[in-house]
């Protein structure tokens, strides 16, 4: 499954954007969905996921009450809400999916998902 993520730009510091996931002719119904990052020269490190049913977010701490994670299967998109951005957000931010019932840390783990796309470059300015 390719996934494909968009949304990202620039933005100077304290501003926002709304990164979207979407499979094309395919459902994300089912899937547990997180979004990841990676600056230049640095690995790639998790931002934030949400269960199948949508019941639950995960958050990396440093992202914790900036950005916002939501799915709407009617639309077949996961979407990450970015606000009160700060230079050392800017990456490129990756989402990935899988089939897997995953419930908790494990959804913070790269090797949990099987589907990923290209990135989407989110640079913001100070």
């Amino acid at each position: 499954v390719q996934l494909q993520a968009s949304g990202g730009g620039l933005v100077q510091a304290g501003g926002s954007l709304r990164l979207s996931c979407a499979t094309p002719g395919r459902t994300f119904s089912g899937y547990a969905t997180g979004w990841f990052r990676q600056a230049p020269g640095k690995e790639r490190l998790f931002v934030a996921a949400i269960t199948w049913s949508g019941d639950s977010t995960y958050y990396a701490d440093a992202v914790k009450g900036r950005f916002t994670i939501a799915r709407d299967d009617a639309e077949n998109t996961v979407y990450l809400q970015v606000t009160t951005l700060k230079p050392e957000d800017t990456a490129v931010y990756y989402c990935a999916s899988t089939r897997r019932n995953l419930v908790g840390s494990p959804l913070r783990f790269i090797e949990s998902y099987a589907n990923w796309g290209p990135g989407t470059l989110v640079t913001v300015s100070s």
